[in-house]
């Protein structure tokens, strides 16, 4: 099953597929369905990833609901919906903790998740589900090293330095309101208004990018 569903979801667009256990990771609401298809969308402006991931996420509902199994689609944090019923099941998950777990990448400094091939320019989208998925070895802890771009370039000082593992996952890694705050306020970096930048400096996924617009 793990094989043929990621070759399909790869096939579609998908950037990326990981799986996930779960167990005594969710809330008593969702904790039955405990294993996590993990879909990551490399950021491109002049794609509808949005679109994409929800294509990707029908993609998988309808390939594990064929075999019997219970299904969850949970919808990418930029896409998040007030007033249905998912909505009422945020606070209990966390796509970033089903992406490490399904060893997609780590929690940056940034506070973004970092995939080794992409860097910090996926977006996530999850599918929560009861089917037997073989899971992926997760990520333990961060790969950033010595690195610390993202701190020395934000402009709102607001990333703290401090590094994310599984051990340590809620450790404050950005102080959101100062970042929101600078956000808000549309300052100009680099001529341009709002920020990004703890995207731009990352080295992970960089060559990558380079090698895609040269190709």
């Amino acid at each position: 099953m793990n094989g043929a569903l990621r070759d399909e979801l790869l096939g579609q667009g998908a950037a990326v597929v990981g799986y996930a256990a779960l167990t005594g990771l969710l809330g008593a609401e969702i904790a039955h369905l405990d294993r996590a298809v993990s879909i990551g969308v490399a950021r491109r402006l002049n794609e509808d990833t949005l679109g994409i991931l929800a294509h990707l996420q029908k993609r998988a509902v309808r390939h594990l609901k064929a075999q019997g199994y219970r299904t969850l689609a949970l919808p990418p944090d930029s896409d998040r919906k007030k007033g249905t019923f998912v909505s009422k099941l945020y606070a209990l998950f966390n796509h970033k903790m089903a992406a490490t777990s399904a060893g997609i990448g780590w929690v940056g400094m940034n506070g973004l998740l970092i995939s080794p091939h992409h860097g910090p320019r996926l977006t996530l989208a999850t599918v929560l589900t009861d089917a037997p998925l073989a899971a992926d070895a997760p990520f333990e802890s961060s790969r950033c090293g010595a690195c610390t771009l993202c701190r020395d370039h934000c402009p709102s000082k607001a990333i703290t330095g401090a590094e994310w593992s599984r051990a340590n996952p809620f450790v404050e890694l950005v102080r959101l309101a100062e970042c929101r705050g600078h956000k808000a306020a549309k300052c100009q970096v680099a001529g341009k208004p709002n920020c990004g930048l703890c995207i731009t400096v990352c080295p992970y996924g960089r060559k990558n990018i380079i090698e895609e617009s040269v190709a």
